[in-house]
């Protein structure tokens, strides 16, 4: 254990002498010098800019849609699914959130070291053994996933002479994380613990945007039949959540509980629904915009062969642009020859072969565009737009996976 510790402490003294008192209206994340900008463009090759006002209206809408009596928990794990966990983290602190959530213990260190002092964190994804003493350290709330970690915890705060409160996580039908104890086995375990504290129960849908499967009602069903065997016996709860983004965009108040889980909304997104949905309730706009640089245009000649390979040969004269983003700054290879980007406000072809570093597109509709010029990967730019779910919808995946797999060498910037 105490290597890791020592790893996560080191990790915060650093962060601590380096903090300052800059006002930071713009912030390039990743360990990048702060940077300011006078312009939307910015001295990169590729970056993305974040508006804080969307996020924020995007969580004052969540916070609309399911009320007053639910706490809605601003989910910041993947690094705030590549829109930066700790500033996103201090927007919806200034927003008043109670609880943020993130992925493993180590993303919850780094908001508490970066500040975020007073919000309760809880860690959905558990905790390895030798990261258990970091949770009492800086005060994370884990999801526990078995009865063996509550007995762990609870021999913790035994050694440490705290309480440790945790949140313990049924698996109601994923078949992913969580216990699949009985009731009665979960009652045995709270009478022989006393130092670890249930504070919440917890489970997560598979298929809450599917309307054609009844997998969400059977999941509730059993969580709610777990919930009132435990509340028949004397156990009181004091967070019931279920709910993420889709289940609150599609109105599943049935999940709700006492708080939810927003994620994917808070960014700008709710994914399309299957089967006989009813309207969606949430009213989200992305938050992220995508740019990169060019960095050499050029003129082709009919029959000219573009990209490893040689996927694409021209066929006519064609004005071709070299943008300094591939596939390791996260533009899907599967976007060879397929996807699009918007240049001079228009959407215009992926030609080729997507390189690490380079990608390949059509200039021939403007004159406009030289090297140095920006053009919107993600985005909206004049009357053209590109989202994360048209992006995913050509690329075979989805905008989650669009949007978490932006690099770390694309700067981030907070307007």
């Amino acid at each position: 254990m105490v290597p890791f510790l020592n790893h996560l402490r080191a990790d915060r003294d650093a962060s601590v002498s380096a903090s300052g008192t800059d006002d930071r209206p713009f912030v390039v994340c990743h360990a990048s010098p702060l940077v300011r900008i006078n312009s939307v463009s910015a001295p990169y090759r590729s970056y993305v800019l974040v508006s804080r006002q969307q996020i924020a209206r995007n969580y004052r809408n969540v916070c609309s849609v399911v009320g007053a009596g639910v706490d809605v928990a601003g989910v910041v794990k993947a690094d705030a699914y590549g829109h930066g966990a700790l500033e996103v983290a201090r927007v919806l602190t200034a927003e008043g959130v109670k609880w943020l959530a993130v992925s493993s213990v180590e993303e919850g260190v780094t908001l508490r070291t970066g500040g975020i002092s007073q919000t309760r964190i809880l860690v959905m994804g558990g905790f390895l053994p030798y990261e258990s003493e970091a949770l009492v350290e800086f005060d994370l709330t884990p999801a526990v996933h078995s009865l063996e970690q509550v007995r762990q915890l609870d021999r913790l705060g035994a050694a440490l002479l705290k309480p440790i409160r945790y949140h313990l996580k049924i698996d109601s039908g994923m078949g992913r994380l969580g216990t699949r104890a009985s009731a009665r086995e979960i009652l045995a375990t709270l009478h022989d613990t006393r130092q670890a504290e249930l504070e919440g129960l917890m489970t997560h849908f598979a298929s809450a945007a599917d309307y054609a499967s009844p997998q969400t009602d059977e999941q509730l069903a059993y969580f709610h039949a777990i919930a009132a065997e435990l509340s028949a016996a004397g156990v009181t709860v004091a967070r019931m959540h279920t709910s993420s983004t889709n289940a609150i965009g599609y109105g599943r108040a049935a999940g709700w509980h006492n708080m939810v889980r927003a994620g994917h909304a808070l960014y700008g997104y709710v994914s399309p629904a299957r089967g006989d949905a009813p309207r969606q309730l949430l009213n989200v706009q992305p938050a992220l915009t995508w740019k990169a640089k060019l960095l050499a245009v050029k003129d082709i000649p009919e029959g000219a062969r573009v990209g490893y390979g040689g996927s694409f040969r021209a066929p006519k004269p064609m004005r071709i642009g070299i943008l300094g983003a591939g596939y390791a700054d996260g533009i899907f290879h599967r976007l060879s020859n397929r996807g699009r980007v918007i240049a001079d406000g228009k959407l215009t072809a992926i030609l080729g072969t997507i390189s690490m570093d380079l990608t390949t597109i059509d200039l021939s509709h403007t004159t406009a565009l030289s090297p140095g010029d920006e053009v919107t990967l993600l985005g909206t730019e004049g009357d053209s737009s590109l989202d994360a779910q048209q992006i995913a919808k050509v690329a075979g995946t989805i905008s989650y996976n669009i949007l978490c797999s932006i690099s770390a060498r694309v700067r981030r910037l907070y307007v």
